[in-house]
């Protein structure tokens, strides 16, 4: 509780008189949130890394539009965050580089390097599928499985009925279900 003050404390001041002390308290405090959610999508720590950058600028850049009374400012920097990597799936530069080269990683165990190059391999053909998915529908998968929120938090996110967002994240589950066992 003690800390939730401090961090509104941080926000008002970044806000008021562009604290810089106050800044890198906020951004040190959820980078390695931010940092992780990226990662589940991205599965590269580089791009997770540079996407993280890219929030926090934003987040920096537009702080003065944050509004305690419509969300609480971790909510706020989700939907940045969001709207950051849906932005980068759309973008040119990943449209044009989709190939990802998943033997760069730092590998010890043989039969580790075959469970971690599985896992990667389905998880970017979620990814790949999810990314070809409308935004609303991406924003609402992405929250609710890389940002594990609860549909109320997503509904009160997005400003969307918490049914829609229910109809929303289960018609996606059950077409990306039916796409993996049809075989893609």
């Amino acid at each position: 509780m003690e800390r939730e003050k401090q961090l509104k404390k941080y926000v008002t001041k970044i806000q008021k008189t562009s604290d810089k002390k106050a800044a890198n308290e906020l951004v040190t405090h959820y980078y390695h949130e931010i940092y992780c959610y990226m990662y589940k999508q991205t599965i590269d720590k580089e791009l997770a890394m540079e996407l993280t950058q890219e929030i926090f600028v934003s987040m920096l850049q537009t702080i003065g539009g944050y509004n305690e009374q419509k969300s609480s400012f971790r909510t706020w920097l989700y939907r940045i965050a969001t709207n950051k990597v849906v932005d980068h799936y759309r973008s040119r530069a990943f449209q044009e580089a989709r190939v990802v080269d998943i033997l760069e990683d730092d590998l010890t165990d043989e039969a580790d390097f075959s469970l971690d190059i599985d896992r990667k391999m389905e998880l970017e053909q979620v990814i790949e599928q999810v990314n070809q998915l409308d935004v609303t529908r991406q924003k609402i998968f992405r929250l609710k499985i890389f940002g594990d929120y609860t549909f109320v938090e997503i509904a009160n996110m997005m400003e969307l009925p918490e049914s829609t967002v229910k109809t929303k994240y289960y018609a996606t589950q059950k077409m990306l279900r039916m796409r993996f066992q049809g075989g893609l």
